[in-house]
């Protein structure tokens, strides 16, 4: 059965009631989402306030995610209207890939302008996403400066600023958001592997027994070369057990699957355990 995860710090509300505020005050909307789950990573209540906008769907972390699933997401955007790419936000490329694609949108404006007798005005993009999708090092990426301050934790960037990225484009930056709550608990699950909320609020065992299963299914040979022990049919217990035995994780003697079953996680979220999406385009 379902069960309601509920994650909404203060501060994420107060900044929804801005976006409401603000959003008419831009021209198109960058919508940042995990290339590894791009619909769990989609704040559906931003998307509904943003939803008039020109739309960039930017796929980040598409370093860390299948390859093939990711070109599938590619074609599920496109279909459903919106501008899309993926992007490794470390290389310098796709940020000139992000700019040029923004640009882009803004042309109809500009000619417009231009067409009355008037001096083209800066396109302005809303960023939004969820936290830690990558905003932050995106706006430090585009404005060649440390404009918005990067943690690696959920709901750092608190506050709202326009940054000027050339004389033809300005960012508002938003705060991460989350959704008030998840209904589906698998979502918050999928947000939970890869770093979006707080892992400690879902049971560890439960995620990571999730994660394993799917990998199984998925990615076994992902978990063969960096667990090169384990076997195709072994269960969620025996497998751990293995790991917890083979990196000598005791507890009183006896393996520490618990133990086990955290360094899993986050070798999975950092990628170390291979290139993965956790969602599939179908």
């Amino acid at each position: 059965m379902s069960q309601q995860i509920h994650w909404f710090p203060g501060h994420m509300k107060k900044a929804q009631i801005e976006i409401e505020k603000k959003v008419k005050l831009v021209d198109c909307v960058i919508e940042l989402l995990d290339a590894r789950i791009p619909l769990a990573s989609r704040n559906e209540t931003l998307y509904k306030i943003t939803q008039s906008k020109l739309r960039l769907v930017v796929l980040t972390k598409a370093d860390l995610a299948d390859e093939e699933e990711t070109k599938k997401w590619e074609i599920y955007f496109k279909n459903g209207g919106s501008a899309v790419i993926f992007a490794d936000l470390n290389k310098s490329n796709d940020i000139q890939n992000i700019i040029k694609n923004v640009e882009k949108l803004g042309e109809a404006k500009q000619q417009k302008l231009v067409s009355k007798g008037m001096k083209p005005q800066p396109i302005r993009a809303m960023i939004i996403g969820i936290p830690n999708v990558g905003k932050s090092t995106l706006i430090n990426k585009l404005s060649k400066r440390h404009s918005a301050s990067v943690q690696n934790k959920p709901g750092h960037t608190k506050s709202q600023q326009l940054i000027k990225v050339s004389n033809r484009f300005e960012l508002l930056d938003t705060p991460g958001i989350l959704q008030n709550s998840y209904e589906d608990k698998n979502k918050a699950m999928l947000l939970a592997l890869t770093g979006s909320i707080k892992r400690e609020i879902l049971p560890t065992e439960e995620v990571a027994e999730v994660a394993y299963k799917y990998m199984r299914e998925y990615y076994f040979k992902n978990l063969k070369e960096r667990f090169v022990y384990l076997e195709e049919n072994d269960s969620f217990v025996d497998a751990f057990t293995k790991i917890a035995r083979s990196r000598g994780y005791l507890a009183k003697g006896v393996e520490d699957t618990g133990k086990a079953m955290e360094v899993f996680l986050n070798e999975l979220k950092n990628g170390q355990i291979g290139r993965v999406s956790f969602e599939r385009a179908n």
